[in-house]
This record gives structure tokens, sequence and C-alpha cells, in this order.
């Protein structure tokens, strides 16, 4: 997948931008020269957050897909297009798959997952209609890759993420499209994601939901938390050179490959299984 490593003089999105992982790709994006677009849930965050990095912000609700097709009509109107739109928001609180409620549910996934799909439903004809592409970026993490107790929600929601965006990029590589995608990864960073439930809405309230430190919670326990900026930092580099993937964490490869490895000897196991069946079946016939 070809990458966008010219990024100066170009219209990019930002969803999620008011704080965290998503106010560190702005910054990033509009020292290289981009008009940044920042788009939140919380006014006054992203009203700030508009003023430090000199971006424009635009509130915007991502589960809600009228939200985000209003924040691309208006981007089209204000700039004529746009460039490279990156599906950052998310919200991640802990609580057992078992005591989940269905207003858990439907806000998690309203914007971990549906704020994903609103975003590309919204922004991929625009970033298609440029004569020389565009770029996704998918915000996921090594939890779509790595399930975590209590954290099942989010996980889940993550996981989709990365089959929504793998599955998105081989249909734009067998459509031939100059539309390129990069899946963000990111291992413990240092954010306010800790605090989600603070932008939860009022119809949605009630669960099992519990809103923790994590960070403050696994102090000594071995994790290695980055800021956001060095998140900013490898995104920018995977989306110049356009890869599918951008990890944050390279020392998660191995509780990763563990589950793979786990995966690939059910595998073998049930093929070899079924040779086993198969031979004795053929003793039988004869």
């Amino acid at each position: 997948m070809s990458g966008m490593d010219n990024l100066a003089g170009r219209v990019a999105v930002v969803t999620g931008g008011a704080s965290g992982i998503g106010r560190a790709i702005a910054r990033r994006l509009i020292g290289q020269g981009m008009t940044v677009v920042i788009a939140d849930i919380e006014q006054s965050a992203l009203e700030r957050a508009a003023a430090e990095t000199g971006a424009v912000g635009i509130c915007t609700n991502v589960a809600s897909y009228e939200s985000v097709q209003a924040l691309a009509d208006e981007v089209k109107r204000r700039f004529g297009g746009v460039h490279l739109v990156c599906n950052n928001a998310g919200v991640a609180s802990t609580a057992s798959v078992a005591d989940m409620s269905l207003s858990d549910w439907a806000w998690l996934l309203g914007v971990n997952l549906w704020g994903v799909i609103h975003g590309i439903k919204a922004f991929l004809p625009l970033l298609k209609a440029n004569p020389d592409g565009g770029y996704l970026v998918n915000t996921a993490s090594v939890a779509g890759f790595h399930a975590t107790p209590g954290l099942g929600g989010y996980t889940v929601s993550k996981f989709a993420v990365v089959a929504l965006s793998e599955s998105l990029a081989l249909e734009l590589k067998a459509d031939g499209s100059k539309v390129g995608l990069t899946i963000l990864c990111p291992g413990p960073v240092s954010t306010k994601l800790g605090s989600s439930q603070r932008n939860r809405p009022n119809e949605l309230a009630g669960g099992a939901f519990v809103d923790r430190d994590l960070e403050a919670l696994e102090e000594g326990g071995g994790l290695r938390w980055i800021d956001a900026d060095a998140v900013a930092d490898v995104l920018l580099t995977a989306i110049k050179r356009g890869d599918l993937y951008a990890f944050t964490h390279p020392e998660w490869a191995s509780i990763v490959c563990a589950r793979h490895r786990q995966i690939a000897e059910a595998l073998v196991g049930a093929t070899a299984l079924r040779e086993c069946e198969r031979l004795s079946q053929k003793e039988t016939d004869h």
C-alpha cells in the first residue's frame, strides 16, 4: 500500500482530537504543513485544543452518523475536500463481560466501532474523489490482537476495528484505489481514556462500567507507558511509508504471537485429526 509522504498543503480530519492521541496527531500534522480539523464531543476541551494547536475545531458526536456526515459536509464546504482522515475517537471503561449492561455495550460500540464505520461511510467518498487519492487511519489498539480480563468490551470493539480495517484495505487494493490505510495500534498510553464516562450520554447511563486510572493502578507492574506524542510520531512514519499496522510497543509481540501460536496449533491439530479420521475410514472401507 502506497503511503502519503507529502502532507504539506493538504487537509486532515482527526476525530477525538481535543485530547490525548488525537490532539498529538493534530499537532504533528500541522507541523507537517497540513490544515487540520479536530472533531470532538467535548466542546470546552475542543475549543482549548483548537486554540493550542491552531486546528479548526468542529463539535461532533461520532456515534451519530448524521453528526459525522455533517462534519464531512462542513469540511468539504470550507476546504473543498479532505486528504487524510483519522478515525481516532475512543472510550474505555472496565467491567466483566458478564456484568456489562446493554447500555454499556451501546455506548462503547457506538463510539469505538460505529464511530469508525461512520467516519469511513462519510469520508471515504471524498478521499476517493481526490485525483491523487487520500489516506485513512483507524485507531484500534494492541487490545485488538490480545484479550484482557476486565476490558472485554473494549477488546471486542478493537478486534472489530482491526477486522473492519483489514477488510477495507483488501478491498481498496483489489479496486486499485489510491486511498491508503493504516491501523493505529497503541499499547499503554498516558491519556484521559481512563475517565471516558465524562462524555457518556444520559440516555445510555447505567450499567457496570467503572472508570479507572489504569496507569496509576498498574504502577510498578512492568508495563511501559508512553505519551501521546510518541504515538503520533509512530503514526506519522506509518502514513508516509504506507504501513498497514502502526504498533507503538514492539515488546508486546511475544503476547500477540503466543495467541497466534495457540490458534495455529489448534488448526494443525484439527487438520491432523481429520487426516486420522480419513485414514481410519479408508481402512474400514477396505
